[in-house]
């Protein structure tokens, strides 16, 4: 376990605007800063960081937490791990049993000095005459890469063999499991032995914008399956949240940056000397993938293959960018499948001129769904009409549906006023599903129904909103956490109903007791992000109201112990007797 002193060392040094700031574009709003939440899509800011309390806290999806429990979420790493790239970023040490007795998995830094040397295995591999023969033909001969291409990316070749890489990885002190879990490895059911995952293929390291190798991709040289082989999730990698060639893409991207399918087109482009080029690995394009590329620029240029497959991975990607805000453009390529065979065809300035005349998003649309339909008929004409206006209606500015109206009513024939009628039909109909939806959200939300963080509350609310109280209280105000530690008033973990609210009391209580005494960043150790984000809702929801004083807190308790004695009183049958009980009080009230 890491000594609280030392998370709040970290904590302190660790300034949460900076941080935050290295992630997320903060703009002033009094003494708190606010911008646009990294973990869901938004176009209006709804994520705010509070200085004063040295934490933030999400409106819109109810993130929240330290600055340790953004790095978790953001970075998807552990507590512990979250803590380790922290110091290292403050220059503080952990104390290496601390750090080491808190973690039951491999370590995000280990499985990157695993891959790091695996990456020179294979690159050594891939230039050895007799190894690498076939992967270096493969790479310099059909596929046109120089060698000054092939060694800036690190490329490398996986030898047609069992057990070169696991033996070398065993020569340096790695056991089978650390293999296995960064992905290097597998384990085989009828022999029990480890053998290597990657095998008779070139590699592709995965590199971070810190420099770090967190994966590999491994591709045939033939049309055996599967295709492509690439790491999966480990302790030191996510592919939803990481795009190829983003460590040198990031520093020629702030205008616009093109979006890639695969890695062999990414590095192509950089190879022709279009150096903002990125790509997904193995996944289709991610709402994480989305917000990370809102992070380093303006406006992205799709390069999807031409095929229906690409072309249906173009329709989510467009979406999702412009869920973040971000200008979309597309590619159309013709005479050739992908970027790679396109330039290797056409050439570097045949491409630059495909990218100055790149398609809008509209655009992009609008020539699919005439491509779809026989609009020289009706019949074509009013189903390409009907699809168009769907598309019009969901985009969000006045003047773009009115141009956009203006364009495909002059392409299809029809009159400019028939066709914003039925846009403006379908953009009602959205707009009553809409409130429908939204209406259903808050009455299931009253009512507590579809909360993950506490699942227990919708079976009473009424507790749960008198943990809330009394948690919140607890969390903020050390006379309160005393208070209920000297037994006034008298809570145990017994009178809460919802498992989460009898944790999170436990914690609290624990904590104060011990000798270093209640630090809010170490409940990260026992509790999710997501759940430290709750605990940050219900301490802003307490500071937001004057009376915080002992009486709001005895009350809560006290309408804790009824809602236990209720329940109790129900499911043991004698539910007359609480009746009579709820009467009396009901009396009371009255004749007071």
């Amino acid at each position: 376990m890491i000594p609280k002193e030392v998370v709040e060392e970290i904590r302190y040094r660790c300034d949460i605007e900076d941080v935050i700031g290295s992630y997320v574009t903060l703009k002033r709003a009094g003494s708190n800063r606010n911008g646009l939440c990294p973990f869901h899509s938004e176009k209006s800011p709804s994520f705010t960081v509070f200085p004063a309390t040295k934490s933030f806290y999400c409106f819109g999806c109810g993130a929240g937490g330290d600055v340790i429990t953004f790095i978790q979420k953001i970075e998807n790493l552990d507590y512990v791990g979250s803590l380790e790239f922290l110091a290292a970023r403050a220059g503080i040490n952990i104390p290496n049993d601390a750090s080491v007795g808190a973690k039951e998995t491999v370590s995000r830094k280990r499985v990157y000095e695993m891959n790091l040397e695996a990456a020179k295995f294979f690159r050594n591999c891939l230039f050895d005459p007799t190894l690498g023969r076939e992967g270096m033909a493969y790479l310099s001969e059909r596929r046109g890469l120089p060698g000054t291409v092939i060694k800036h990316f690190g490329l490398g070749f996986a030898p047609n063999d069992f057990g070169l890489l696991t033996k070398h990885m065993r020569r340096l002190g790695y056991t089978e499991e650390e293999l296995i879990a960064a992905f290097l490895c597998g384990r085989s059911q009828k022999t029990g032995r480890i053998f290597d995952l990657f095998r008779n293929r070139v590699m592709f390291p995965v590199i971070d914008t810190a420099g770090n190798i967190v994966a590999f991709g491994g591709r045939v040289m033939d049309d055996s399956k599967p295709k492509y082989l690439n790491s999966a999730d480990t302790p030191g990698f996510k592919k939803s949240r990481i795009l190829f060639g983003l460590n040198y893409a990031k520093s020629h991207c702030a205008e616009q940056m093109i979006l890639c399918e695969g890695y062999m087109d990414a590095i192509a482009m950089h190879a022709a000397g279009f150096e903002n080029a990125v790509a997904t690995l193995g996944t289709a394009i991610t709402p994480d993938h989305a917000r990370l590329l809102s992070r380093y620029t303006k406006r992205v240029l799709i390069n999807y293959d031409s095929d229906e497959a690409g072309q249906k991975a173009a329709n989510k990607a467009m979406a999702l960018l412009d869920e973040v805000g971000l200008e979309v453009r597309v590619l159309r390529l013709t005479g050739a499948k992908d970027a790679d065979e396109y330039i290797r065809t056409y050439g570097a300035d045949a491409f630059r001129s495909i990218i100055e005349k790149s398609h809008t998003a509209f655009d992009f649309k609008l020539e699919n769904v005439l491509a779809r339909h026989d609009v020289s008929q009706a019949e074509g004409k009013i189903r390409a009409a009907r699809e168009l206006a769907t598309i019009i209606a969901g985009v969000g500015s006045g003047v773009e549906r009115e141009l956009y109206v203006a364009t495909v009513a002059d392409r299809l024939g029809i009159s400019r006023e028939g066709l914003a009628n039925d846009v403006k039909r379908v953009r009602s109909k959205n707009f009553r599903e809409m409130r429908k939806k939204e209406t259903r959200d808050v009455m299931l939300s009253a009512r507590n129904f579809g909360d993950r963080i506490n699942p227990d509350a919708a079976k009473d609310p009424a507790a749960a909103g008198a943990e809330e109280i009394i948690l919140g209280l607890m969390l903020l105000y050390p006379e309160h956490r005393r208070a209920v530690l000297a037994g006034n008033p008298q809570l145990t973990s017994e009178d809460f109903f919802t498992d989460f609210g009898k944790r999170v009391f436990e914690a609290i209580l624990q904590m104060e007791q011990s000798e270093s005494g209640f630090v809010f960043s170490a409940m990260g150790e026992n509790f999710t992000p997501d759940e430290m984000g709750r605990l940050v809702r219900i301490t802003r929801d307490r500071e937001a109201l004057q009376n915080n004083d002992i009486g709001v807190l005895s009350a809560a308790a006290e309408a804790l112990r009824q809602r236990r004695e209720k329940r109790r009183a129900l499911q043991s049958g004698d539910w007359q007797s609480e009746i009579a009980r709820r009467r009396a009080e009901i009396k009371k009230k009255q004749e007071s």
